[in-house]
């Protein structure tokens, strides 16, 4: 019998594909399939974005003189709906994963020493072990941060209501995702970050991203020093470059990145943050023991989570595989799509225009906020080495140009490329122009 300890992307994957290749698989999850990603991370998002991206869009049009009004937001609602959807979900995938052939077991804790594991206390025998436990929310360690009105994505549920003024704490991705969300919603933002705002993403992109939450007031290399208040938050007192203050507030909002779930799990290797530490084929420090997604503390991504699931099930049915995280596609969601791939390697040409009209974007042309498009070739060989955009339809772009490094397929290909029209998408036209100039050396 092979056990999997997690049923998010990772280790549904994984289970899924050991059961339909024959195996006798059991499945152990505390709470419901689908993990970070469906509950408290991609389509809490995806809802919450969904909504704000309408408002922000109705406001638009409003200011434009087309609309009248905008509409109120009903946050409980919202949050009630969002639940409902994220139930059927989980639903689907518990139907989809009994019908591969695995047994789920539900609502209890999977431990592990060394080779042996253990549900609630009851020995489990296994052949292969697979821990994918997740992630939990980095939580601040100051004073106040466990009073009421501090949330994380993993309690948005418990908001009575939509905050009047809100301290998010983070200055990453999930961070500007969620200022932007409470800065559509109406309500007032602070977004403090102990570095730079998006210091990992292009600063052009970066850029894009502040003009979007221009509605937001942003702190950078600030820290935390305090969650104020006596019986409800009240505020938030900080200490920067220019010495210490407090923000008022009724909200705090955690959003400072995610840590490995790996409590339950002694006798393995794992890293200072408490990462299992495994090696290309999702082997940790005993061979038949493996671990996969977020519990491994490589990049917090669903799709990631899904190979090395599939890496894992694949090297134990002794089909070898590894996994490659060169060239993986990132995107972040405010009214435009932020996506990004890079190679290993610098780019030596970087050619960029702004998005161009198309759906989601014709009426962003009298704002400028049309997004933007960029694209990293090498002169000598065509190879794409960055592809870096921001457009309605983003992520899909990104993913199929990641797609297209990794076929190592350059920009000469593009001489006879014919795209849809119309379509908000500026990376294609550069493909061609780079392509065109490469072609008639002109490029140095």
């Amino acid at each position: 019998m092979i056990v999997v300890l997690g049923g998010g992307p990772a280790g549904r994957t994984a289970a899924v594909h050991l059961a339909l290749n024959g195996e006798d698989v059991t499945l152990v999850e505390k709470g419901e399939l689908g993990g970070q990603c469906l509950h408290h991370g991609c389509m809490m998002v995806c809802a919450l974005n969904d909504a704000a991206r309408v408002h922000g869009s109705a406001r638009n049009l409003r200011d434009l003189g087309i609309f009248g009004t905008v509409p109120d937001i009903n946050f409980p609602r919202l949050l009630e709906q969002m639940k409902s959807v994220q139930k059927k979900i989980a639903g689907i995938l518990d139907e989809e994963t009994r019908e591969a052939g695995v047994n789920i077991v539900y609502g209890k804790e999977g431990r592990v020493a060394g080779r042996s594991v253990s549900v609630n206390g009851e020995e489990y025998p296994a052949d292969s072990v697979i821990i994918a436990t997740g992630s939990r929310p980095n939580v601040p360690r100051v004073p106040g941060i466990t009073l009421p009105g501090v949330f994380s994505p993993q309690t948005v549920f418990r908001m009575p209501a939509l905050p009047r003024e809100i301290v998010i704490i983070g200055g990453g991705i999930m961070a500007t995702e969620f200022a932007y969300i409470f800065q559509e919603f109406g309500a007032a933002v602070h977004l403090v970050s102990r570095s730079g705002f998006l210091k990992a993403l292009d600063p052009k992109l970066a850029s894009l991203a502040r003009k979007e939450l221009g509605e937001t007031r942003i702190y950078e290399h600030c820290d935390i020093e305090a969650v104020e208040g006596r019986e409800m938050v009240e505020g938030v007192r900080l200490k920067g470059r220019a010495g210490v203050s407090t923000i008022p507030c009724d909200t705090v909002f955690i959003a400072a990145g995610l840590i490995p779930r790996s409590e339950t799990i002694d006798g393995i290797r794992k890293g200072p943050d408490g990462e299992i530490l495994v090696d290309r084929q999702m082997r940790t420090s005993i061979r038949e023991v493996f671990a996969c997604g977020d519990v491994t503390g490589s990049p917090l991504l669903t799709p990631v989570a899904r190979h090395e699931g599939f890496v894992a099930a694949e090297n134990i049915l002794g089909r070898e595989a590894f996994m490659d995280y060169a060239r993986i596609p990132q995107s972040m969601n405010l009214f435009n799509e932020y996506a990004f791939v890079t190679a290993d390697h610098p780019c030596a040409i970087a050619v960029s225009i702004p998005g161009p009209a198309g759906p989601g974007t014709f009426w962003s042309v009298p704002s400028g906020m049309t997004g933007f498009a960029k694209v990293g070739v090498d002169p000598d060989t065509g190879k794409l080495c960055g592809i870096h955009v921001a457009a309605p339809s983003a992520g899909i772009i990104a993913a199929y140009y990641a797609f297209l490094m990794q076929q190592d397929i350059g920009v000469k290909a593009f001489d006879t490329f014919i795209e849809v029209h119309p379509m908000a998408d500026g990376v294609y036209p550069l493909m061609k122009f780079v392509a065109g100039k490469l072609r008639g050396g002109k490029f140095p």
